[in-house]
């Protein structure tokens, strides 16, 4: 099927839309690059390091901290009666995750108290030294044992279109089943750091790498009991985000502030890797339940699904989470009647918490998981079974949660991308490469993906920004978004550049500070450039009106002749510099600077009754992935990858590329080898690179192609462009169907493997000799 024609213009322009240097490639790659720790240390800084729970749930009986205070170097010990306001970290501020435990702790890691000394060194070694006694409690360490108990951390939520019960019970086939899907680890290159230094009048200015400054200010001000303009927070980059500091950069920078507010001296707190990885959560693990009525071509006439998820001690970001699961439940299929649930666990282990794609990516693959084993029961071709269950263009079109597609891409890019990458050629060479039988196995699979765009909490969907222009031509700009290596700040620079008709060198993005911009959203939700381009671009739309009306004034000249040219502004047929016109105006006492805002419009979602329109737009992509599998080790190589990727009208090409592929790498680690472990003790055993297994460079998939499908979006965003932070994330789910392809060879392709995330090597051997014994009993049964 080809693509529907563009409905939107493509507009012609200058800096937006090409290929552009990141701004701080050369200071990344020269280590000129500053974060948080690269701040000069000031004169009396102290360090500072937590005490952590030894057990996973428990009442404090005792805690000694006679040792701790007397450990050379000490400065000071603070507990939970040291904290002067509210001792709430959470992301809802319900009160239910302490900055330090008061009378219980809930996991192996939670702190308890907090350690200030002259080096980090001495802060370190001194929070090993508490005697702490525990009485022991019941702990529920697992989905399994949360489910018995019913535990929730937040009200589920419930999806129901039609009445899928009685389709299922009347479709001519139907199957259920369970899949389990591992959390996984952030393992940001810059760890939680937080640097704090004390002001006047109880004011605090604090340093923190974080994905959402205000928040951080917020729960600084509420630890403090203090209002919130006394608690500035700034950042100029992270060093990598994915979710992780979205909400769990809170404690730190409110440790951090609590001891410089109590001493009045600077105070610093960076943990080590160690301690960074069993403090703070995960992306959720799910155990996706599944029931689903189909016909004798695939398609699809009523699933009832269940995704519950370990959400860890308290309820941080988990009912948001499990909300966008089932928000993506259907990934790129329509269901005619369907019911999901969601079950948000309360466990005694870290509070799971955001991660790149938020739910979303365990909401596909309940439904991958769906169309695989369709496709394995009525021995149909995947990818036909995904082709006859894709939305319709005017029918089959409503979502699960009652929205309305228009401007589904997919079939005409699923059909555009199965012919670049010769899907079905290579489909058939690697059924006869398998039929050799020799211990090296090959699989193929392509899997769509459909990505929602807009915070879920509609009021975040806001952003200001705020512009001056200096006498001599160049700008300054802030905004709220938060620059972590995704280029969100090189795609600002090229928007306002292109207002304003001027270099982006002459454009200095400031530092993020909630002293700049208030009352910002968090750089989450692939949503940067969505909304903080529109504040800039507005901001820059105000300047330039108020230049040309002046300009237009000075020479007698209707304003809508002025025109910003590169470099000028054409007045009357006369071509003026752009800072001569800027100093004309500080002349005539012309304001110049500006404030922007923008809204996204339209979006609405009203949960109790599990309906709206909660997406301003969707990101489409898909991507085919060849894999291979050694039946004797289990270990897995991801051969080729062709992707084609809906990134809308690009901002920036160069960018957008990395954070595809980048995407697709780290979800294919998510699905392949990272493993998170907890013992019987609730201690997390996979909490160092030496345990836990990001993906190397070799890893990398051999034979890499990604292309953008080069088209505006149909929806008015800036400059046409698409969001691109989380959905290539959700393009590696072909990776793991190419593992099982892979798996499914050793039983002549008759039976689903059943492969469930992480495809580590154990899992895929486990597969393997399941995949097998069920062949041989089936072969036998034949005979």
């Amino acid at each position: 099927m080809p693509l529907p024609e563009p409905t939107a213009p493509d507009e012609k322009t200058i800096y937006v839309a090409g290929a552009r240097v990141h701004d701080s490639a050369h200071k990344h790659v020269s280590g000129e690059a500053r974060y948080v720790d690269d701040i000069a240390e000031p004169a009396g800084l102290l360090h500072l390091c937590f005490g952590l729970s030894s057990m996973p749930h428990a009442r404090l009986d005792a805690i000694d901290l006679g040792a701790v205070r007397a450990a050379p170097g000490v400065v000071a010990v603070f507990t939970a009666a040291d904290v002067p306001g509210d001792n709430d970290i959470g992301a809802m501020g319900i009160g239910d995750e302490p900055l330090l435990a008061a009378d219980r702790v809930q996991y192996v890691g939670q702190p308890i108290f907090l350690v200030a000394a002259e080096t980090r060194d001495a802060a370190r070694r001194a929070a090993r030294l508490a005697r702490i006694t525990y009485d022991e409690l019941p702990a529920q360490l697992d989905i399994e044992a949360a489910r018995a108990a019913r535990d929730t951390v937040c009200t589920p939520l419930t999806l129901r279109r039609g009445e899928p019960k009685s389709a299922i019970a009347q479709a001519p086939h139907r199957l259920s089943g369970r899949m389990r899907i591992g959390g996984q680890e952030h393992f940001y290159l810059e760890g939680q750091v937080a640097l704090a230094l004390p002001g006047e009048d109880g004011d605090v200015l604090v340093h923190a790498s974080t994905q959402h400054p205000t928040e951080v200010q917020h729960v600084i001000a509420r630890i403090l009991g203090q209002a919130n303009h006394s608690a500035t927070v700034e950042l100029r980059r992270m060093g990598g985000g994915f979710g992780g500091k979205e909400t769990q950069a809170n404690g730190f920078a409110a440790a951090a502030a609590l001891v410089a507010r109590l001493t009045g001296r600077p105070a610093k707190i960076r943990p080590d890797r160690d301690d960074d990885m069993i403090i703070t959560g995960k992306r959720h693990d799910f155990d996706v339940g599944y029931k689903v009525g189909f016909d004798e071509q695939g398609r699809i006439h009523g699933v009832e699904l269940e995704y519950a998820a370990r959400a860890g001690f308290s309820a941080d970001l988990s009912g948001p989470v499990t909300d966008r699961a089932l928000f993506h439940c259907d990934n790129a299929y329509f269901y005619p009647h369907v019911e999901a649930s969601s079950l948000p666990l309360r466990t005694h282990t870290q509070s799971n918490t955001a991660f790149r794609g938020f739910g979303g990516p365990q909401g596909m693959l309940g439904a991958e998981r769906m169309i695989e084993e369709i496709a394995y029961a009525l021995d149909l071709d995947p990818l036909d079974v995904r082709r006859r269950n894709l939305y319709g263009a005017t029918e089959r079109n409503i979502t699960p949660y009652h929205q309305t597609l228009h401007d589904d891409l997919l079939p005409g890019l699923i059909d555009e991308l199965a012919l670049r990458a010769d899907y079905a050629g290579r489909r058939a060479e690697i059924r006869a490469f398998n039929a050799r039988g020799t211990t090296i196995r090959r699989g193929i699979a392509l899997t769509p993906v459909k990505f929602g765009i807009s915070f879920t909490n509609t009021p975040y969907n806001q952003a200001g920004a705020l512009l001056h222009v200096y006498r001599d031509g160049s700008v300054q700009l802030n905004h709220g978004g938060c620059e972590m290596g995704q280029g969100l700040h090189v795609k600002i620079v090229q928007i306002v550049a292109e207002t304003l008709q001027i270099d982006p060198a002459q454009i200095r993005l400031a530092p993020t500070s909630t002293g700049k911009v208030p009352n910002t959203s968090a750089t989450a939700a692939s949503s940067g450039a969505d909304l903080n381009g529109m504040a800039a671009r507005n901001a820059a739309l105000t300047l330039r009106t108020r230049l040309a009306e002046f300009a237009a004034e000075r020479a007698q000249v209707p304003a809508a002749s002025v025109t910003f040219e590169p470099g000028h502004l054409r007045v009357g047929g006369e071509a003026i510099p752009f800072g001569v016109v800027v100093e004309q105006a500080y002349q005539a006492r012309v304001a110049l600077s500006a404030t922007g805002f923008y809204r996204t419009p339209r979006i609405n979602w009203n949960r109790s009754e599990g309906r709206g329109e909660p997406f301003f737009y969707f990101a489409y992509g898909a991507a085919v992935a060849e894999a291979a599998i050694d039946l004797l080790t289990g270990e897995s190589r991801i051969l080729r990858v062709d992707i084609l990727h809906d990134a809308g009208r690009s901002l920036n090409p160069a960018i957008d590329l990395g954070q595809i592929e980048g995407g697709f790498v780290q979800g294919m680690g998510w699905l392949t080898s990272e493993e998170l472990v907890w013992d019987r003790q609730g201690r997390l055993r996979t909490h160092a690179p030496s345990t836990y297994k990001i993906p190397a460079c070799s890893d990398r998939p051999r034979d890499f192609r990604v292309h953008l499908l080069e088209r505006p979006n149909r929806e008015e965003t800036i400059y046409r462009s698409k969001a691109v932070g989380e959905p290539p994330l959700m393009l590696a789910i072909s990776a793991l169907h190419a593992i099982s392809d892979a798996v499914a060879s050793v039983g002549n392709y008759k039976l689903c493997p059943r492969l469930d995330p992480p495809a580590t090597p154990e899992a895929i051997l486990d597969a393997v000799e399941r995949v097998t014994a069920a062949a041989s009993v089936r072969e036998a049964a034949a005979e």
